[in-house]
């Protein structure tokens, strides 16, 4: 990949090497803002980084990356530790690809280089005017509430992992490990072997509301008791700790149970 940034605009070329000869696969370039215009030199070369791996994320995901610039700082930049915030906030985004910044001569970077000194009257007839994503696009994946943590989670976590929950007693680690013996991970489920001897899924707290509905309220489930929709729960193969009490609850919680 081969990018390059003037004062005005962006320019980048994705391409793949065969043979020694780099194939051009695609090319984009992208206008500056008034605010981007602003930015140093290494900050726009950085910029034009992040807008070629924004733009062609879905084919550098899971694979090596070469990436040619002619500005020499950003092989550097990479692994500083003391840059401004916005530029360890792009090199923060840029870490989960795997690349290399090689220099490369202003001279060899000559289709880069023009697409990045179109004039933005061109820029703009392409019709693309949305601005440069250069923020984490998923920055909420990873982030979870004490809520939507499943019950099992520890289970989950020793088995696929070996994690075992920190800031537990002695006592609590050996009862831990006693209880994780019945449980077996299969991506990505978690199972468990109960007294029976038949292997349940594991259902979060955030399924268990529509399995109760499904085995108490729906056609096959009759509106039957706590004690009998509890069973048919199990027979269809779900498991969590409390599922007799909430079979319970929820058959007391039923309108048309209590009308009855």
């Amino acid at each position: 990949m081969i990018s390059d940034a003037s004062g005005v605009a962006l320019g980048v070329v994705l391409g793949q090497r065969r043979a020694k000869i780099l194939h051009p696969i695609y090319y984009a370039s992208k206008a500056l803002n008034v605010a981007q215009k602003n930015y140093t030199v290494t900050e726009q070369e950085l910029l034009a980084v992040v807008f070629a791996f924004e733009k062609f994320r879905s084919y550098l995901l899971g694979t090596k990356v070469i990436v040619h610039t002619d500005h020499s700082a950003l092989r550097y930049l990479i692994v500083k530790k003391d840059a401004k915030p916005r530029l360890i906030r792009w090199v923060l985004l840029l870490q989960e690809f795997d690349f290399v910044v090689k220099d490369r001569k202003g001279t060899e970077n000559q289709v880069a280089d023009h697409l990045s000194r179109l004039e933005e009257e061109a820029m703009l007839k392409l019709g693309d005017r949305a601005e440069i994503n250069d923020a984490f696009p998923d920055e909420q994946v990873l982030a979870a509430s004490h809520d939507l943590i499943p019950w099992f989670a520890d289970f989950a976590n020793y088995l696929a992992s070996d994690i075992v929950p920190p800031d537990s007693s002695f006592h609590q680690r050996k009862k831990f490990m006693h209880d994780v013996k019945r449980f077996f991970w299969d991506e990505p489920y978690l199972y468990r072997s109960c007294a029976d001897g038949i292997i349940r899924r594991c259902v979060p707290e955030v399924e268990i509301l529509s399995v109760l509905e499904a085995c108490h309220s729906s056609p096959v489930g009759g509106h039957h008791s706590g004690i009998r929709t509890a069973p048919m729960i199990l027979q269809c193969g779900y498991y969590w700790p409390t599922i007799h009490q909430d079979a319970h609850d929820f058959a007391k919680s039923s309108d048309r149970c209590q009308r009855e």
